[in-house]
């Protein structure tokens, strides 16, 4: 499969939800009629996303490419609480591959809900009717969570894993302790924990050396910062390792008692290749998430 072979849209103002799947079935006959082959929903799951205006752009670019890899249904939902209209917006677009071997498309959804006014303060009733039935839940939630707040909660009870990633919030490694309350409700996956993979097992590999450090030194994000010295302290059963931080936007290198550990080979993964790698997931990662805790 390549780049889209048919990309149909549709968009609306103050719209039922029966509107939304409505229009997806006008959309797959469309594109048959205009001569496109017959096409396949092969949803493998249905991914949410919850996503403020302020990371709706990122948001876009990491989904980008994403529908080849796994055709879902991807519902956006665009929270604007703030606005004076209780009604939702909504934007649908049918994106489809070809497969040149069975002469069919495999076509993937793409759904944008702006919720307004109150009805940002219930997505989950929102979402359920859309959701494709016996198939898996993903949530990504862009930004740090609201702790506590109902959207989180409804949405947490009707996922299967919360995909988040920790180098958007501040003030770690605080939000951790909020984070680990939701480990025994879902499953949670964390962008920023997947990004320090080539170093985990670069550290691992320097086993038993490794085993009485007292210090680690990380030039990187505070979420990678963080997650690693409480990867080490977990792993090691050591939680006094001590951590230095030096800000950088990506991991440039770790320091183990002063001295600088070997660059691991590779590189370092583009974020639509993170996320498509977390989508794969469906267990808990209990490593992820002694590795917060001890942070």
């Amino acid at each position: 499969m390549t780049a889209p072979a048919d990309l149909e849209r549709w968009s609306g103002e103050d719209v039922r939800l029966a509107d939304v799947e409505t229009e997806l079935g006008r959309l797959r006959t469309q594109m048959v009629e205009e001569g496109a082959p017959p096409n396949l929903r092969t949803s493998v799951m249905t991914h949410l996303a919850w996503v403020p205006g302020e990371w709706l752009e990122p948001a876009r670019a990491a989904l980008s490419g994403m529908a080849e890899r796994h055709p879902s249904r991807t519902i956006i939902l665009i929270p604007e609480p703030g606005s004076r209209k209780d009604r939702i917006d909504a934007s649908v677009s049918l994106e489809c591959y070809a497969l040149a071997e069975l002469e069919r498309d495999v076509c993937s959804e793409v759904i944008e809900l702006r919720l307004h006014g109150r009805r940002a303060q219930a997505p989950a009733s929102i979402v359920e009717p859309l959701l494709i039935s016996d198939l898996p839940v993903f949530l990504r939630w862009r930004g740090e969570p609201t702790w506590g707040s109902p959207e989180l909660d409804q949405l947490v009870d009707v996922v299967d894993r919360l995909i988040v990633d920790t180098t958007e919030w501040d003030d770690l490694p605080i939000p951790y302790k909020r984070l680990a309350e939701l480990f025994e409700r879902t499953a949670v996956s964390d962008i920023a924990w997947a990004r320090t993979s080539r170093w985990r097992a670069l550290l691992a590999s320097l086993w038993p050396d490794i085993a009485g450090v007292a210090s680690i030194r990380v030039t990187g994000t505070a979420a990678q910062a963080h997650l690693l010295a409480g990867w080490l302290r977990s792993r090691l059963d050591r939680p006094d390792i001590e951590l230095e931080h030096v800000e950088a936007d990506t991991l440039e290198g770790i320091d183990l008692d002063g001295r600088p550990a070997p660059f691991p080979p590779g590189d370092p993964p583009l974020p639509s290749d993170v996320l498509s790698d977390e989508l794969d997931r469906f267990t808990r990662d209990l490593v992820y998430e002694a590795a917060a805790l001890a942070a």
